[in-house]
């Protein structure tokens, strides 16, 4: 009996073990479907990802930076929808790493790519709040978020995001993490990256940033358009600022004394505009940049650009140029403009297109281009087709200097009539309306006596070798010589100041040419010289004859009988020439010495006359008070 009950229980056991076996079987198919099936799914969700690794391959636009020729003042930056500079983790200092992590993701350097307590501690919030206001993602799943996923809030999506987010923190460091994710996140107005914010928002480097700046910028990464210390939510944006302070004490990063500080600091936010300096100089430079590389290349590739500009010069410039064009509305000469080069290199060193770019036009109801006698953006220097008047007759002398006559020789200054042009008789006067009998070349020139001029360009140089010298010097906009008549030697033909400027640049450099340039070389985004500005003078006049030139322009005895003793184109060991147009449209003065040419228009935009003032009186004082502290300067 006993042996029966025992075999009972025997039995019994091995049902139950089969019963357990067979349910752990099931058990464990049910866990490899499910495992399969995550499997999957998995990769399902995963096909298409891309990879991590495209982190090093992808290109970040970048925009294009323009400097001085120092490369220490940034004049502009071409940029198109993203703002955005990249620099290393080094650059960036250590309290704004802290305070981004202290910020968004505490736990940073202890995850593995997610932080499940975030997640959950968010969820809890959320909650409670019974709104989505805190979320779980790290820095991780932000750069990955941000750099490859669409902002789509689906499961799918989410999944995807973790699951990259795990294969980046598999596979890289976290230091390479946050170096990826300090040049990516997004700060509002279009600027992505610490250093660019940092430029945006403080005008400086990241570097640079103090304590309390750097934790603004970490507590804008929150919500970068809501709290914009240009919106109405500013105060909330330095609370932020506080509170994440607070938290960097608690993490041991700072310490309280630090965080009080940075709390008390009065911090300066930039203008929430896009400087420009030197603007029709940028723009002149931009324009070239766009016909070589086009316009999308600039706004990604983050080129760097050193022009030729000198800041103090062109500082200069722009002020005298104000203080000029305002002492000569009193004759009605609204506008001026102003180019300073190198004549030994062509470097364009300052450049003053209107009287004052940033603004309103003259009168205010006036239609550009039609009757407005000052346009703030119109750039008079590179674009402005306007009569030289007698600043032309140089070209003309040194023409008939090549030819052999010297400035000795003697020419007539009566009343003479050079023919019919235009449909009536041609009998030039001069300005004083007096003539002088027998007056040599060099008397001529220097006193810039037109009827001795005209005969110079009719009967000595002759029109179309006269148009062949201004060529060679640089003067691009001349037509046909078949188009002038004798008034081109006081200034028939229009031209550009920019181009007048570097033609005198000849007589500076005894009779060598170089071209206007503007820009001294242009490095790529690693810093490689992609382009450089090299000297290449061409000789074009004979060295005797514009040094015979130079001597005429810097005779002030033989100037003085027409403009007087100690008027302003008297400066020690300068050549000049003033210009004015027939009706006072137009007035000029251009002088140089070996190291610089300085050329000055004084007008009105709409080309109406001035009351009757020569250049020496509207261009003249203010070329003056450049080019001497030009000089001292140089």
């Amino acid at each position: 009996m006993a042996k029966r009950k025992f075999k009972r229980r025997i039995y019994r056991k091995e049902f139950f073990l089969k019963r357990v076996l067979s349910f752990l079987k099931f058990l464990g198919l049910v866990f490899l479907v499910i495992f399969l099936l995550s499997l999957s799914l998995f990769l399902n969700f995963a096909k298409d990802l891309p990879r991590p690794e495209k982190f090093t391959e992808r290109q970040i636009s970048q925009p294009t930076k323009i400097y001085d020729r120092t490369g220490k003042v940034l004049l502009y930056t071409i940029f198109g929808e993203e703002k955005r500079e990249i620099i290393s983790l080094s650059d960036v200092p250590e309290y704004l790493k802290t305070a981004v992590i202290v910020a968004e993701d505490a736990n940073f350097y202890h995850h593995f790519g997610i932080d499940p307590k975030a997640i959950l501690r968010a969820l809890l919030v959320n909650l409670k709040l019974k709104k989505p206001i805190q979320g779980g993602s790290t820095i991780p799943q932000q750069l990955i978020r941000s750099t490859f996923l669409t902002p789509e809030k689906t499961i799918k999506r989410k999944v995807r995001e973790i699951i990259l987010t795990l294969e980046l923190d598999r596979r890289y460091s976290k230091d390479q993490i946050l170096e990826w994710y300090l040049n990516q996140v997004p700060f509002g107005s279009n600027t992505y990256g610490v250093e660019a914010a940092s430029q945006t928002f403080f005008s400086k480097k990241a570097k640079d940033l103090t304590l309390a700046e750097a934790v603004i910028l970490a507590s804008l990464i929150r919500s970068p358009s809501y709290l914009s210390p240009y919106g109405e939510h500013k105060d909330e944006l330095l609370q932020r600022k506080d509170y994440i302070l607070d938290r960097m004490v608690k993490e041991g990063y700072i310490d309280a004394k630090e965080a009080e500080i940075a709390k008390k600091e009065e911090v300066k936010f930039k203008k929430p505009f896009t400087s420009i300096r030197a603007p029709h100089f940028i723009i002149f430079v931009r324009k070239m940049l766009i016909e070589k590389y086009g316009e999308d290349f600039l706004k990604k590739k983050g080129l760097q650009v050193f022009t030729t500009l000198d800041v103090e010069l062109q500082e200069l410039a722009e002020k005298v140029i104000a203080e000029g064009v305002e002492r000569n509305k009193n004759f009605r000469a609204y506008n001026a403009a102003l180019v300073a080069i190198c004549p030994k290199t062509g470097q364009i060193l300052a450049l003053v297109g209107s009287a004052d770019y940033f603004s309103e036009p003259f009168p205010k109801n006036c239609t550009p281009g039609k009757d407005c006698l000052f346009e703030p953006e119109f750039d008079v220097a590179t674009l402005g087709l306007r009569q030289p008047g007698s600043a032309f007759k140089p070209f003309v002398y040194a023409t008939a200097f090549s030819k052999g006559f010297s400035d000795k020789y003697t020419v007539i200054d009566e009343e003479t009539n050079f023919g019919i042009w235009g449909g009536k008789p041609y009998i030039p006067q001069n300005y004083d309306g007096l003539f002088r009998g027998p007056v040599t070349l060099r008397q001529a020139l220097a006193q810039s006596l037109n009827v001795p001029s005209v005969k110079v360009l009719v009967y000595l140089a002759g029109i179309e070798d006269s148009i062949k010298t201004a060529k060679s010097f640089g003067i691009t906009t001349l037509k046909d010589p078949s188009f002038y008549g004798p008034s081109l030697v006081l200034g028939g033909g229009e031209v550009k100041l920019l181009d007048m400027v570097s033609a005198f640049g000849v007589f500076a450099t005894e009779g060598l040419r170089n071209k206007p340039v503007a820009i001294l070389k242009i490095k790529d985004s690693q810093g490689n010289i992609i382009e450089e500005q090299k000297n290449d003078p061409k000789r074009v006049l004979s060295s005797e004859t514009a040094r015979l030139i130079n001597d005429v322009l810097s005779d002030n005895e033989s100037r003085a009988p027409m403009f007087g003793a100690n008027s302003p184109l008297n400066v020690k060991g300068v050549c000049a020439k003033t210009g004015t147009t027939q009706y006072f449209n137009d007035a000029w003065t251009i002088g140089y010495n070996s190291k610089i040419v300085v050329g000055v228009w004084v007008g009105n935009n709409d080309n109406s006359p001035t009351f009757k003032q020569p250049g020496v009186v509207l261009a003249a004082p203010i070329w003056r008070n450049f080019i001497e502290e030009a000089i001292k300067k140089l």
